[in-house]
C-alpha cells in the first residue's frame, strides 16, 4: 500500500536541487546569485573545504541577487560558496516529550534529548486564526496572583502585556504565574536575555514545579537578529501546536521589545528606511502579525503575556504604544511602588483588562470598581495627606480612602512564594470592598 502511495506521487516530486553561488557579504547580509527562492524560504550555505553547512534564510532581494541572513555567524563564508534552495521556510519537530525541556531557536532540545515517539513538523511562521471562528472570551484562567486576579482579571485566550522598567519585577512575577496558573500548560521564550540570566530565571524564578510543566524556548542577547526572532516564532508555534490538540496554554514571552529591536536590525540591513524613532515599517508590520497568532481558536486557547521594556518609563515610545493598540489589557509595573516595597508593583490606575467586565460578576465588578476609586482618591490627595495639610472630615471621600487604604496596600502586596486563588481574590475583594464594606471598615 506505501509502494503504491510512492508511486502515484512520483510524478508530483521534485527532483532538482536548485543551487547559487554567493558573491557579497555586507555586515549581516549575504548576497547570492540565485537559487530560485521566496522570502522566508531557508537556504544551505555549503562552507568550502568541509562538510559544514550553514542555514540561512532569503530576507529580501536587490536585482538579481537574494539577499540572505545566516541563523548563525558570517564566519567562514566566503565569496564562491555554494548556496543550496530547500524550498521551504522554517519548521520545528514538536510532541509531548518537549515538556521539561528547554529548547533552542529552532525548536531543538539543548540537553540533547532525541524524541522517541513521532513528532509533528510545525512551521514557524503561520497565519493568525480566521477572526469569525474565534470562540469569545468568556471565562477567567488561573494566575495566582491577587492584584491581577480580583482587579485585573484575565481570561482564557487574552493577550495582556507586561509593561516595565528594567529592574522592576517581570521575571518573578513570570515565574509566579507560571508556577500558579491553571493552563494546561506553559511556553516560555526568553529573547534577547543575558546568558547568566537564563538558569536564573530557570532555577529561581520558574522552579522545578514550574518547569515540569514548561516548555522553555531561549534566544540570549549574543545570537544574531534572525534567532531573535526565530526564538519568538518557535515559541508561537509550539503553542499553536497544544492549542490545536485542545490544550489551554499560557505562552510567555520576555521580551517583546527585544523582539521588534530584532527586527529592526534586520529591516535595516537590507535597506529598509527608519521611519518612527529609527524603527523601519516592517517592525510595526510584524508585530500584528506575532500577537494575532495567539488567542483563541475552536479547538482551544493561548493565554498570552508580553513583557514590553519601557525606556526611562516612557509608555508612549513606539513599540510600547504598538503594543498597548493591540493587546487586550496591560498590566503596568511602577518603579516608584517597587521601591516602596510593593510586590508585585502593579500600578492599577495604569493597567486594564479589556474583557474582564465580560467575564466576572456584577458583585466581582463592583468591588473592583469601588477600590480602584479609593485607590484614585487617595493617590490624588497624598501629598496634601503626607504633609499634614488636609483636615479629617474636610471630604467624606477623602476621609473614605483614607480610612480603606491599609486594606488598599495588604491587598495589593503579595509574597513571591505565596499563592492566592483567584475564588480567595475575588472573596476577599468583594466581603472588604463591596457593597457593605464602608460599615466593616
Amino acid at each position: 500500500m506505501n509502494a503504491d502511495r510512492l508511486i502515484v506521487s512520483l510524478p508530483s516530486i521534485d527532483s532538482y536541487r536548485r543551487f547559487g553561488k554567493i558573491n557579497r557579504v555586507v555586515g549581516l547580509l549575504v548576497e547570492s546569485k540565485g537559487p530560485s527562492s521566496s522570502v522566508g524560504d531557508v537556504c544551505l550555505i555549503h562552507i568550502k573545504g568541509g562538510n559544514r553547512k550553514v542555514l540561512a534564510e532569503v530576507v529580501g532581494f536587490k536585482e538579481e541577487s537574494i539577499l540572505l541572513m545566516p541563523y548563525t555567524s558570517v564566519a567562514h563564508i566566503s565569496p564562491g560558496c555554494l548556496v543550496e534552495a530547500t524550498g521551504k521556510p522554517l519548521d520545528v519537530k514538536v510532541n509531548d516529550e518537549l515538556l521539561g525541556q528547554v529548547c533552542d531557536s529552532m525548536g531543538h532540545p539543548m540537553s540533547g534529548m532525541h524524541f522517541s515517539n513521532p513528532v509533528s513538523a510545525v512551521p514557524t511562521n503561520q497565519s493568525p486564526p480566521d477572526p469569525l471562528k474565534r470562540p469569545r472570551i468568556t471565562e477567567p484562567i488561573e494566575l495566582g496572583i491577587r492584584s491581577v486576579g480580583g482587579l485585573l482579571t484575565v481570561g482564557k485566550g487574552q493577550r495582556v502585556g507586561i509593561f516595565a522598567g528594567s529592574g522592576v519585577g517581570k521575571s518573578t512575577l513570570m515565574g509566579m504565574i507560571a508556577r500558579n496558573t491553571s493552563a494546561d500548560l506553559n511556553v516560555i521564550a526568553l529573547i534577547g536575555e543575558r546568558g547568566r540570566e537564563v538558569r536564573e530565571f530557570l532555577e529561581k524564578d520558574l522552579g522545578p514545579e514550574g518547569m515540569k510543566r514548561s516548555i522553555v524556548v531561549v534566544a540570549t542577547s549574543d545570537q544574531p537578529a534572525l534567532m531573535r526572532i526565530k526564538g519568538a516564532m518557535t515559541a508561537t508555534a509550539i503553542a499553536e501546536y497544544f492549542r490545536a490538540k485542545g490544550k489551554d496554554v499560557l505562552l510567555m514571552m520576555d521580551s517583546l521589545t527585544r523582539v521588534a529591536m530584532s527586527q529592526r536590525e534586520i529591516g535595516l540591513a537590507v535597506g529598509e528606511p527608519p521611519t518612527t524613532k529609527g524603527y523601519p515599517p516592517s517592525v510595526f508590520a510584524m508585530l500584528p502579525r506575532l500577537l494575532e497568532r495567539t488567542g483563541t481558536d475552536e479547538n482551544g486557547t493561548i493565554t498570552a503575556f508580553y513583557t514590553v521594556l519601557v525606556d526611562g518609563d516612557d509608555l508612549d515610545e513606539p513599540i510600547s504604544d504598538t503594543a498597548r493598540g493591540i493587546l487586550d489589557g496591560h498590566i503596568v509595573l511602577d518603579r516608584e511602588l517597587a521601591q516602596k516595597g510593593q510586590y508585585p508593583a502593579v500600578n492599577l490606575l495604569k493597567s486594564v483588562s479589556r474583557v474582564m467586565n465580560e467575564i466576572v460578576t456584577p458583585e466581582h465588578l463592583e468591588a473592583a470598581g469601588h477600590f480602584r476609586a479609593l485607590l484614585a482618591q487617595y493617590t490624588e490627595s497624598e501629598d496634601l495627606i503626607s504633609i499634614g495639610a488636609y483636615k479629617p472630615g474636610s471630604s467624606a471621600v477623602i476621609d473614605e480612602a483614607i480610612q480603606f487604604h491599609p486594606k488598599i496596600i495588604r491587598y495589593l502586596c503579595q509574597p513571591q512564594s505565596v499563592k492566592v486563588s483567584l475564588d480567595e481574590a475575588v472573596d476577599q475583594l468583594i466581603s472588604e470592598f463591596g457593597r457593605g464594606a464602608e460599615n466593616s471598615a
